[in-house]
């Protein structure tokens, strides 16, 4: 018979509270998900169901569908219950379609590219 630490039973009993409702996780690598919880263990292994992967650039977003979804725990960074009697995001924010967020991704990340390949060339000029 194995015993739980206290700091087990903290984390099992805190994500049961969740269970069955919609949750947003946050992932080390800056992933937002959101889904259902249906299942979790004591090292925060957890199953999303109707999980989506929300994306966002700017003042656009969009969800993702990823249907059912196993996070390892050892990713999680956050997991928080949705209040499904507020909105989920500011107003100003406008919902697009997958190939849309895509391309603003990727003007996103060719901006950041150039900005710092411009900061490479500065730092080179700058002799002090």
């Amino acid at each position: 018979m194995s015993w739980a630490s206290a700091e087990d039973i903290y984390l099992s009993t805190s994500l049961a509270n969740y269970l069955d409702k919609k949750i947003l996780v946050l992932l080390r690598d800056g992933r937002k998900l959101l889904g259902i919880l249906r299942s979790f263990d004591q090292f925060a292994n957890a199953v999303l169901e109707g999980a989506c992967e929300r994306l966002i650039v700017g003042d656009i977003y969009c969800d993702m569908p990823l249907g059912l979804y196993v996070i390892r725990g050892e990713n999680v960074v956050l997991i928080g219950e949705l209040d499904l009697d507020k909105d989920e995001l500011p107003p100003h924010m406008t919902r697009v379609s997958v190939p849309e967020i895509r391309r603003a991704q990727k003007a996103e990340r060719e901006a950041s590219d150039l900005k710092g390949t411009m900061r490479k060339r500065m730092e080179f000029l700058d002799m002090d």
